[in-house]
Parts: C-alpha cells; structure tokens; sequence
C-alpha cells in the first residue's frame, strides 16, 4: 500500500530513495542509484583474471605454498617500467631540474639538460612547474610539438591547433564526449579487436558501438567493404560520427600501409565521420623494412578535396621508448576544425585547468630529445636504441614461440607492444567456464594464471569474432621471461588440450 501511494505522487528516483529511507537504508549513492552508465563500463585489462592474479600475488607474498610457481609474470598491461624497462637517463634528468631547479646551479647535470629544464620552466608560471599552465599547455612546449610535427610529416603544423594531455586516453575520451547528443544516440565505429577504453568510455556516455572487425586473416587490415556494412548495420541504431583507428594497432600489433590509410581516410571523408587516430605506438615498429606513416601525412597528400577533413591525431609518454605511463602526459593535434568549434574545445579543456606540468616537460623531451653535438645525445641514442632493440627481438620471440604451439595461430607483431594469438579452446571446456559464471576463454585464462603464474587477457576483452578465442600479452617482460611465459604456456596449452578431449 505504501509503495503504491509513493509511486503514484512520486517520481521513479524520489520514490526509491524515500522507500530507501523509509526502510532504513542510509546509502544515498549505491549500485542501484549510481549513473547506469558506469555501472555498465567494463576494463578488461584490469578484470577478473588480472583481479585473481593480484590475489595471488599477495598470497604469495604472505608465505603461501600451495601454487606450482613463486611469482606471478604480469603480461596483461602495456606498462613499461613495471615490467622492468629502465627510465632513459636524459629524461629523468631533466624533470629532477625541473622539480628542484636549485639542482641546476650544482653542477649536476650535462648542459643540455639545464638548458632543456630552463626552456620550460620560463614559459610556466613563476617558473615553476608547481603552476597551472595553459589549458593547452606550456606555450613553448606546443612549438615544440608542432616543430617536431612539421619534421616527422613534412607538412606545416599550428600549435593553437595542439592540446597537451593527460595521456592520450584522456584528450581521447574529451574528443568522444564532444560528439555525444542529448536528443539522439551517437555512434563510433570501433576496430574489433579493440583497446577496452573505447568501449569503456561509450558506455560512460550511453553512446553505441559501431564494431568494424579487422581481417585476421591478412594481417589484421581494415577492409573498406567491411567498413561499408558496419555503418550501414550502425545506422539501423544510431548515428555514426566518429570512427576510431588504432595505428600500430592493439591489441593486435599490426601496422597499417598507406593505401589502406588513405582508404580510410576516404571512407570517412564520404560518410561524414570524423577520423581520431590513435597512434601512440608510432615509435614501436618492427617489421623489417617499415616505418610508421602517420594519418597527417597521408591527409596533406591527398589535396584540396580534403583540405576541411576533420582529423584528431594522438601520442604519448606512456610508450614508444619512453615509457613513463605514470607521469600521464602526451598531445593531440586538431586538424579541420573551425575556430568556433576550437573555442568550445578550449572551453571544454579550461573546465579541466590543464594536464600535469610534469607530464608536459617529459613530453618536451619527446619531441625535443638531445640533438647531435649535444651533451647527452650519444647515451640517449644508445638507451632509446637499447629499449627499441629488445622490443624488436621480443615481438619476433613471441610471434614464433606462440606459432610453434599445435591449435594456436599468431600474426606477426609488426609494432606496438603486444601480441594477440588465436587458441583453439575444446569445446568440452564450456561446462566449466560456465559454472564459473565466465566466457571459454577467460575461463582458459584463469586456468593459464592458477597453474603457470602468467597473467594474460581474454580476448573477450577486447571483443573479437564470435566463435573464436584469442589472449593478449604484452611483449615487455625481460627477454628471459618471455622466454618462460612461452615455455609455460607451450605446456599448459598442451595440457588443456588433452584435459578437455581425452
């Protein structure tokens, strides 16, 4: 009766929260109140199996003695200096100036540091990087960006047009929500497998997934046909206005050529979609013979006809060799936009203050690295090489040892940091994974973690062709431990396998 009459005079949300009252409860903000949004969010990077492999972890270190292993082999997230990569010297140096200026006057550093720290102190707020900036950034910091720009692509770049992030998945995630639309849902076409931010961020702001898959079968391209029907099946639920392109490409570590690029640039241009390209990865390249071509460059060759396509580019300090995914930094660079639209993307970044002064120093150090003739050019050369070169032998390592098992198939890792093999997975297994509430291969994850200590993703994760199941693993573990994750998994693949068919 008193449900009855509440729901009669009561909006749906006033009503709950006075029956919560009413019964006594005293959480306002709960699952059941909270944005549906977010509870519908998921981050397969950090899900169930990393979750189960931080337990472990503890576990172990607490003495526990009942696993076949005495750690666990994180291979599950592309952070670099936690998995052992050292920090490059010529960066650390300079941000320690940059913190403790008073350190220049000591005598400490190579000269091209102070100088390179003095640079970007002087265009902060009394110079120091305890200021806000710009919502922008540091303006010397955005030349530089658009110097290095200019020099990469060949083609003039304007700094007003850059942005100074806090990673590349925040100045992402800002894109995205410029499109959402109270009246009408939004759409992004999304690579299918893909990097879980995206959909994450999609069902933050109740928007709709476009799934374009990727061609496994030639290298994990982008076919212009297939682009053809996941607009027009998207359209039928939504309105497509973005699309989303992972250059080199995670989880699936393939590089894109120019003609394909050049084809996707074109689809958009005649769908009307604007193009954002991830390509944080561009200094990870290994394919003999290859080099990472950025959508800038190949938009500029393509003439007048695109001289208004919209274009939003994407890079960070979190990978390529430097690897400080903690001190969250990075830019974007906006092309094709008009300077109303600039003004409310300046608004929309004003709301936020600015990124991390940090994060924008090391990112001058990204773009800005010590030049021939300086101080530390020779040992940065020699470490950036030294990072770069382990990269290259572990994605050859891990393309041949996971082909080597029976049932298991893996594209070569031509850039980024991660491979993304196929699994034949016996369909016996199902019962099991469903009694634990999981998808075939999470469950075939799980079991990977408890009985070899590896700590991968699912493919499911990542979303991926219904009826096939693949894992991702990153390649950045020391050499020998990729080693052992290879020898490990040879043998529980191995193992599974007769489990679930004898």
């Amino acid at each position: 009766m008193f449900r009855l009459a509440v729901q009669e005079v009561l909006p749906r949300d006033l009503c709950f929260r006075t029956m919560a009252r009413a019964v006594g409860r005293t959480k306002l903000l709960n699952v059941e109140t909270m944005n549906p949004n977010v509870r519908v969010m998921e981050y397969a990077v950090r899900g169930k199996v990393p979750l189960e492999a931080m337990k472990i972890k503890q576990e172990l270190e607490q003495g526990s003695t009942k696993y076949p292993f005495k750690k666990i082999l994180f291979a599950n997230i592309g952070d670099c200096h936690a998995m052992g990569q050292k920090p490059i010297t010529f960066v650390r140096q300079v941000l320690a100036a940059g913190v403790l200026s008073e350190l220049m006057s000591k005598d400490l550093f190579p000269s091209d540091v102070t100088e390179r720290a003095r640079t970007v102190l002087q265009s902060a707020g009394g110079q120091s990087l305890g200021s806000y900036t710009d919502s922008r950034g540091l303006h010397v910091v955005r030349k530089h960006v658009a110097e290095f720009l200019e020099k990469r692509d060949g083609y003039p770049a304007d700094m007003e047009s850059i942005y100074l992030i806090n990673g590349a998945s925040e100045g992402i995630k800002q894109i995205m929500k410029l499109a959402i639309q109270r009246d009408r849902k939004v759409g992004f076409l999304l690579p299918i497998p893909q990097y879980p931010l995206y959909t994450a961020c999609i069902a933050e702001n109740n928007a709709d997934v476009v799934p374009y898959y990727l061609d496994e079968a030639n290298n994990w391209a982008i076919s212009v046909d297939t682009l053809r029907k996941s607009i027009e099946e998207g359209r039928k639920h939504c309105e497509p206005a973005m699309m989303i392109c992972i250059n080199p490409g995670n989880p699936t570590g393939q590089l894109l050529n120019e003609e394909n690029m050049r084809e996707i640039i074109q689809f958009c241009h005649k769908e009307q979609l604007v193009l954002l390209a991830d390509e944080v990865y561009q200094e990870n390249v290994y394919k003999e013979g290859a080099k990472f071509v950025s959508f800038k460059k190949v938009l500029r060759s393509m003439g007048e006809e695109y001289e208004h396509f919209q274009l939003v580019s994407f890079n960070s300090i979190s990978k390529g060799y430097l690897g400080e995914c903690g001190l969250r930094g990075g830019y974007m660079e906006l092309i094709g936009f008009d300077s109303a639209m600039m003004a409310q993307i300046y608004k929309m970044s004003s709301a936020m203050l600015c990124s991390t002064s940090a994060g924008q120093m090391v990112t001058d150090v990204l773009v800005n690295p010590p030049r021939p003739g300086e101080a530390s050019h020779e040992t940065f050369q020699k470490e950036r090489g030294a990072v770069l070169s382990a990269l290259r032998r572990k994605a050859k390592l891990v393309t041949e040892g996971f082909n080597a098992v029976p049932g298991v198939h893996c594209n070569e890792v031509q850039g980024a940091m991660y491979a993304f093999p196929r699994i034949n997975i016996p369909e016996a297994a199902r019962a099991d994974a469903e009694a634990n509430n999981m998808q075939l291969d999470e469950y075939y994850c799980l079991m990977f973690l408890r009985e070899t200590g590896v700590c991968v993703v699912p493919g499911s994760g990542f979303r991926q062709i219904p009826g096939t199941w693949h894992f991702r693993t990153t390649i950045l573990p020391p050499e020998d431990d990729i080693k052992s994750l290879l020898q490990r998994f040879a043998q529980f693949h191995t193992n599974f396998v007769q489990r679930y068919t004898s």
